[in-house]
């Protein structure tokens, strides 16, 4: 596979001289990742306009930091803290003054250890100039994605036929995390989400020690995760039986995937994306009952950029993979959201998952 590396540092300097940066310190981890390939809890990066990047880490990742990272950028183990190292980094960094840090990811303590620092430099925050490179998925990291969703879904087509009723939502997710651990999942990239009955109205409900009764909605959203890419899904099933009003819920929510799903395209504003299954909802009288935004990025995180919601107006750009999770939550009764995940091709949208949608009946 192509390392991307050089292009994606070459693709940041290009932004930070455009901005008059002479450097940027990183310090997102997931930023990290996508820049150099490291893969720790604990970095701190330094891009200077030219030569290699530096890598500060500690002595937990003196192997993993060399497999990962190999010589694209300088490495250093730091003996004690990462901060001093920092310091040292920055004394030997030739030219340039205004250096870029990621306010989003400061905390304000280590923000008071940059004005420390502020005697030579100028510091100033900065907010996305790395995310908004990762919105833009490469060949490697679409192909990652795939896998995260296949082995999802695979998993969740396992996990479904050991569903029963008396099973509570937590076994029902430990079912699950089983299944996705055995298909190759590095982790679950966030909580799994498992509602039944009227907690299935409840769109991000922690699985709970409540059991599993016939003819209600059982709704599961959750991820794979496979070379640090992210998959979303959900999907609403029905527990033993359903009656007419779940099917009709069931169905407009459906409808509403789909129509988005095929209607998001390149260039679009995020808003207008959202607006496709908001006016279905809409115009079938439950407005009121979806809520959230019908979707978001995913790649290294399972919420990144670029954003489909009421408030959106940055146009979505080409190699996009976005969440399409219209839903209606009716509290007290129950609620269904239906997810894919969705690849912005040039040449049209790309539905990553295949999975049914139809309401089928489990348990």
């Amino acid at each position: 596979m192509e390392d991307r590396r050089p292009q994606r540092v070459a693709a940041l300097r290009a932004s930070l001289a455009e901005s008059g940066f002479d450097a940027m310190l990183v310090t997102s981890l997931a930023n990290i990742r996508y820049l150099t390939g490291f893969s720790g809890s604990a970095a701190l990066l330094v891009v200077p306009a030219g030569g290699r990047p530096v890598l500060m880490t500690d002595f937990r990742y003196e192997v993993q930091v060399v497999e990962e990272v190999g010589s694209f950028a300088e490495v250093r183990i730091e003996p004690t803290s990462l901060w001093a190292g920092l310091r040292e980094t920055l004394v030997g960094l030739e030219g340039g003054e205004r250096i870029a840090f990621e306010s989003a990811h400061v905390l304000h303590l280590d923000f008071e250890r940059l004005a420390d620092l502020a005697a030579r430099w100028q510091w100033r925050g900065t907010v996305g100039v790395v995310e908004a490179l990762r919105e833009r998925k490469d060949a490697g990291e679409l192909a990652l994605i795939r896998q995260a969703v296949r082995i999802a879904e695979e998993a969740l087509s396992r996990t479904i036929r050991e569903v029963r009723i008396g099973l509570s939502e937590r076994q029902v997710a430990g079912i699950l995390e089983h299944h996705l651990r055995d298909l190759g999942s590095d982790a679950t990239p966030f909580e799994t989400i498992v509602a039944s009955g009227e907690r299935s109205a409840l769109p991000h409900a922690r699985a709970s020690t409540r059991e599993l009764q016939g003819g209600e909605f059982l709704l599961i959203d959750f991820g794979a995760s496979y070379g640090g890419y992210c998959s979303d899904i959900t999907r609403t099933f029905a527990l033993r039986s359903v009656n007419p009003e779940m099917q009709a819920i069931h169905d407009i929510v459906r409808e509403a995937t789909l129509s988005a799903s095929a209607g998001v395209r390149v260039g679009m504003r995020g808003r207008d994306a959202d607006a496709i299954a908001r006016g279905y909802i809409e115009g079938r009288g439950y407005g009121a009952l979806f809520g959230h935004s019908l979707g978001h990025g995913i790649g290294l995180e399972v919420h990144e950029g670029p954003r489909l919601a009421r408030t959106a107006d940055a146009p979505l750009p080409p190699g996009a993979v976005v969440t399409i999770e219209p839903g209606i939550y009716r509290p007290g009764w129950g609620g269904v959201r239906i997810e894919d995940d969705v690849h912005l091709a040039d040449a049209g949208p790309e539905v990553l998952t295949i999975f049914p949608r139809d309401l089928l009946v489990i348990g």
